[in-house]
């Protein structure tokens, strides 16, 4: 089996460069997110706050999140239910980040990533992939941009879906985000020591994806 890890900071481009990859090598893409957001999604249809912890490890233990494809199109599944539609709001997103602290998430979640990653092919994308999931991934990335670069594209995605947004306040909950997924206690954000740097601040998207593709070609 051949593991690429791609981690990096939110709104770096993780997700649509690991699509990408993973359709042009033709492996399976694992959007380790997506089920953080599933989760998170989850705790909150229940009315769980991120400051209950003891009620995050007691709840967690009731969801079962899998990842399907459906006509050639991820499809995150929570309890047999499709989330896609769901999973991507700022509410959803603050509670991921929040939630994904919990050991017990954490080790229920990484459990199910590094199953699928023993039996195929895949891309996995995330926050401590190459650190933790998957250590002995073949080609670990980190991917990164600049804030306000980070800041720009979230803004394009909510406004291309009719969501009201203030670049001000996606660049502070990025800037949040990122200091709280650097500085928890449990598999914080950083770089793998072998794994590649690319800063996309300046590339396009097809630019990035070459790039990894020649990585693992070379």
């Amino acid at each position: 089996m051949y593991n690429i890890a791609i981690d990096g900071p939110a709104g770096a481009g993780k997700s649509t460069i690991a699509k990408q990859v993973a359709r042009r090598n033709g492996y399976i893409y694992v959007d380790t997110g997506a089920m953080y957001r599933a989760m998170a999604l989850f705790l909150l249809e229940n009315q769980i706050s991120p400051e209950e912890p003891e009620k995050i490890s007691e709840k967690c233990r009731e969801a079962d999140i899998s990842i399907v494809y459906e006509n050639g199109e991820q499809v995150v599944l929570l309890n047999g239910r499709n989330v896609n539609g769901l999973i991507r709001t700022e509410e959803v997103s603050n509670m991921a980040s929040a939630s994904s602290v919990n050991g017990d998430v954490r080790k229920k979640l990484v459990e199910l990533q590094q199953k699928l990653a023993e039996k195929s092919d895949v891309v996995m994308d995330g926050r401590d992939i190459g650190t933790c999931v998957l250590p002995n991934a073949d080609l670990k990335i980190y991917l990164t941009a600049s804030t306000g670069v980070r800041a720009k594209r979230r803004y394009d995605e909510m406004a291309a879906r009719g969501e009201k947004c203030d670049i001000d306040v996606i660049k502070a909950d990025i800037e949040e985000r990122d200091y709280r997924d650097m500085h928890r206690d449990i598999s914080p954000l950083k770089q793998a020591d072998d794994a590649i740097f690319m800063d996309s601040s300046d590339m396009t998207i097809e630019e990035v994806v070459g790039k990894i593709l020649e990585l693992c070609a070379g």
